[in-house]
């Protein structure tokens, strides 16, 4: 049952406690706990050092507030509460809008009003205007610690080596994970430089993981990022991220992600054989699913690279994504789908594609089946594979269903580049049959299958 706030006869504020009928005023309610302790009296001797209301709830954003702070109509924090006759308090702004609309009915209980003056609630703007103040000033002051700690921080790991290093940058990663004031610190007094030095040829993986994983919660400048961009270091980030968890992994590719944004990015910096396979194999597996998403983005962003596409079919990524095709989400194997189709770009791409017995059948399958960004990449794959081999794959194609396929997307609402494909397609197929029999196979009882 939701608590109200009525008016008494004293002109104060209460609200029914939704367990007994009790009706009790705001002094009591704190008192008893019932608004999780909060204390009348405020922030820095009381209300008069005023903080802005409306900023102070927007900074705080916090998930949790007391359900009598919540404006009925809006569900929102309340900034300028008002009590209506039946004793329903709502936010001025929101009710008056209500009667604006021709309502004279209480939201709530749907009561007509027989008096639509709205009285202003100051003992629980009050409350409200205590309660946030007391919260901001709380954050203010962890995020001025941890200001402090960052500082602290960064001044013992210019001193320290080995076991010590490592308990200093785990402090300094969850201070810095938890406060922007931390983050900020770390940036202005030249941590980042700092945090970059201690990667590198000979970094372990108890600090480049850490290293890492302070790096990927900063807003890194171009200066930093060119000096990440350095191979020794790329080097150092690939091998943390074939050695790491799960969680480390996933930041190396964040990581990595973050350098691939910058204009001056060169594709040397990721054409590496121990990164590609670090990342296919992480696509592989099964048991940590969480990681195909950032993996397959990872992949897709490299195969934006032209001169890196030979490099990965030479790890054997073709086969190994066809074969994960039916394992992953739509959003993967969108992902999956897009790097195949810029694999098939390349002559080793097309040829590993051909030389992938399940190539054609899951190309087919895919059709008409998850998106139209699915279907054209597919369509694209099929294109590339029988227009190397015409009479071996378009045969192969034919058999698993592909014209019944085709038909229908060119009689779909899809776009037009999807159907001028799909007609390209039929029409090279049907090379190698006659009219007769490539009708027969038309049929549309093979795509339902």
């Amino acid at each position: 049952m939701p608590m109200f706030l009525p008016l008494k006869k004293d002109g104060l504020v209460g609200f029914e406690d939704g367990v007994d009928g009790r009706v009790l005023d705001l002094d009591t309610a704190v008192k008893d706990g019932v608004l999780g302790g909060v204390e009348l009296g405020g922030y820095g001797g009381g209300v008069g050092e005023k903080l802005d209301l409306k900023k102070m709830i927007e900074e705080l954003n916090l998930p949790e507030i007391p359900s009598v702070f919540i404006c009925p109509i809006s569900l929102e924090t309340m900034q300028d509460p008002v009590t209506l006759c039946t004793g329903q308090t709502y936010e001025r702004n929101n009710i008056l809008k209500w009667f604006s609309l021709g309502h004279f009915t209480c939201p709530t209980t749907m009561q007509e009003l027989w008096d639509d003056t709205v009285t202003p609630n100051s003992t629980l703007y009050h409350l409200i205007y205590t309660w946030f103040s007391q919260k901001y000033v709380q954050l203010k002051k962890r995020s001025e610690d941890a200001q402090g700690r960052a500082s602290e921080l960064l001044i013992t790991l210019k001193k320290v080596k080995g076991q010590i290093r490592i308990q200093t940058l785990k402090e300094l990663r969850q201070v810095v994970g938890s406060h922007s004031t931390a983050r900020k610190t770390i940036i202005d007094e030249g941590g980042v430089t700092l945090l970059l030095s201690l990667l590198g040829p000979f970094t372990s993986y108890a600090v480049g993981s850490e290293v890492i994983a302070i790096l990927v919660n900063l807003n890194l400048s171009s200066d930093s990022k060119s000096n990440l961009m350095q191979p020794a270091k790329v080097s150092s980030v690939v091998d943390i991220l074939n050695e790491g968890s799960i969680e480390t992994k996933l930041n190396c590719i964040r990581l990595i992600e973050t350098l691939m944004e910058e204009k001056d990015f060169r594709a040397e910096t990721i054409s590496s054989h121990s990164l590609l396979v670090a990342l296919m194999r992480l696509v592989r597996d099964r048991k940590q699913r969480n990681g195909h998403l950032p993996a397959l983005g990872l992949l897709k962003l490299i195969c934006t690279h032209k001169q890196v596409r030979s490099l990965i079919v030479s790890i054997g990524a073709v086969p190994q994504l066809v074969e994960m095709i039916h394992f992953l989400n739509p959003e993967c194997l969108e992902l999956a789908l897009f790097v195949l189709d810029s694999l098939s770009s390349v002559p080793e791409g097309r040829e590993a594609l051909k030389d992938c017995s399940n190539t054609i059948p899951t190309m087919v399958k895919l059709l008409m089946r998850i998106s139209e960004n699915c279907t054209l990449h597919a369509l694209s794959i099929l294109w590339s594979v029988c227009k190397l081999s015409p009479e071996e794959c378009s045969l192969v194609a034919v058999d698993a269903g592909l014209a019944a396929k085709l038909l229908l997307v060119i009689q779909s609402g899809c776009n037009a580049e999807l159907k001028q494909r799909a007609a390209e397609l039929l029409k090279l197929c049907s090379l190698n049959y006659s009219d007769t029999i490539f009708i027969s196979k038309c049929k549309l009882t093979r795509t339902i299958q």
